[in-house]
């Protein structure tokens, strides 16, 4: 079972502090990908949050199930417009199962790198392989490794600085996790966050998807389908189940 990093005093300020990410030139692009690969099928997220795609891409007609590990993380989405429409549930997603077969699984915003061990990343694939129907689609959306842009010898890459907020990741090469660090400024107060996460390269998802029945068909830098190259800092996976 994954440790739940967001909880409460997480959880009551996530929509605030993250409030970019549910801009409508951020959340479009995504609704667009998703909702073509469900089509008239259902969409199950993994790490489903606080409803950040799966409250609109319900309101779009798609029928989104959600599991998420915090209960704190749900109990926002649970008070959201149209939040009736999402059916959720509580468990970790790697091994939590639905009694329903999808279209479409989607994991977004690395949320994937929340399992902390190759074998739960594996598991993870696994358990969607189980919920998609014949030729369905998973999606994942994930940062690329940052490990070109250490200095020789240096472990620790900041993502940003801001009059509000200071973060930088702390790389363990041999563990392949990579620390995430956040500093926030918080009505006079400085309030902190660290947890680990599991960095992955695309050609080791793929192997995963591989040994869970599911082949790569779409390989892009961004939801606008950007090609993906070897400049890319990050990229949204295509694997299909087979028929």
């Amino acid at each position: 079972m994954s440790r739940d990093y967001f909880d409460e005093p997480i959880a009551a300020r996530y929509d605030e502090r993250w409030a970019s990410l549910a801009e409508a030139d951020v959340v479009d692009p995504t609704l667009d990908f998703l909702a073509a690969l469900a089509g008239t099928g259902a969409a199950l997220e993994l790490g489903v949050g606080t409803g950040r795609i799966a409250l609109p891409l319900s309101a779009r007609g798609v029928r989104v199930h959600g599991i998420d590990l915090s209960p704190a993380m749900l109990e926002r989405l649970r008070a959201k417009p149209g939040a009736e429409r999402v059916g959720l549930t509580i468990g970790d997603f790697a091994s939590t199962t639905v009694d329903e077969r999808f279209t479409l699984a989607y994991l977004v915003r690395n949320t994937i790198a929340n399992l902390t061990s190759q074998d739960r990343q594996v598991d993870c694939f696994r358990n969607v392989a189980a919920h998609l129907e014949p030729g369905g689609h998973f999606v994942i959306e994930l940062y690329v490794p940052e490990l070109r842009r250490l200095p020789p010898g240096e472990t620790f890459h900041v993502f940003d600085v801001s009059a509000s907020h200071f973060g930088f990741e702390e790389y363990d090469v041999a563990t392949q996790i990579a620390y995430s660090h956040h500093y926030w400024v918080q009505d006079g107060q400085l309030e902190t966050f660290s947890a680990p996460f599991r960095y992955v390269w695309p050609s080791e998802l793929d192997l995963m998807a591989r040994l869970a029945g599911m082949t790569l068909s779409q390989r892009w830098s961004t939801w606008t389908r950007e090609p993906f190259t070897h400049e890319s800092r990050s990229h949204v996976s295509v694997w299909e189940m087979a028929s």
